[in-house]
C-alpha cells in the first residue's frame, strides 16, 4: 500500500504543493485518493476530501482514457490560502478537455460534468518549453472555507 511517508514540505516562500508521478493506468486512481487524502490531513483539510478525491479520480480516468500517456503527475496545491487545486499532468498536449452531455445510457462520458458540479472552478493549462507545448495540467479548484 502507498502512503504518503513524508510530510509535505513547505518553503518560506511560495504556496504549499505536493506531486508525485504515477503510471497512466485506471489503478492509479486508488493511490492517488489515498495520497490526496494524506495531504489533505496533514493539511487540517480533510472536510475536503470527498471531493477532492471524487476530483482526482475524474482526471486521472479521463488522462488514462483519453491520453496514450505511459505516466501522469498529480499535483495537489493550495495557490492561496483559499484555494485547494488538484491537477493531473500528461504529455499529450493536443487532447484538451471539453465539457460535453453524456445520453442517459452511456457507459462513461459524465467525469467533467462531475468535476463542474463539485468544484468552484476548473480548466487546464498547456505547458511548453521553446514555445512548443508538451503537456498539459487539467486541474480542478475548492474553496478553502473559513475554520478549515
Amino acid at each position: 500500500m502507498t502512503r504518503l511517508t513524508t510530510p509535505v514540505h513547505v518553503v518560506s516562500v511560495g504556496h504549499p504543493a505536493y506531486s508525485q508521478t504515477f503510471p497512466c493506468e485506471p489503478s492509479t486512481a486508488e493511490i492517488g485518493r489515498r495520497l490526496l487524502r494524506d495531504v489533505l490531513g496533514i493539511w487540517r483539510l480533510d472536510n475536503l476530501a470527498d471531493h477532492a478525491a471524487l476530483i482526482v479520480t475524474e482526471l486521472i480516468a479521463n488522462a488514462t482514457r483519453h491520453t496514450p500517456c505511459h505516466e501522469i503527475r498529480l499535483l495537489v496545491e493550495r495557490p492561496s490560502a483559499t484555494r485547494l487545486r488538484v491537477g493531473v499532468l500528461d504529455r499529450e498536449p493536443a487532447r484538451l478537455p471539453t465539457l460535453s452531455q453524456a445520453d442517459a445510457d452511456d457507459e462513461s462520458g459524465r467525469g467533467l460534468l462531475l468535476i463542474d458540479a463539485v468544484a468552484d472552478r476548473w480548466g487546464y493549462d498547456l505547458r511548453s518549453s521553446g514555445g512548443r507545448p508538451w503537456g498539459k495540467e487539467v486541474w480542478a479548484e475548492l474553496r478553502i472555507e473559513d475554520g478549515s
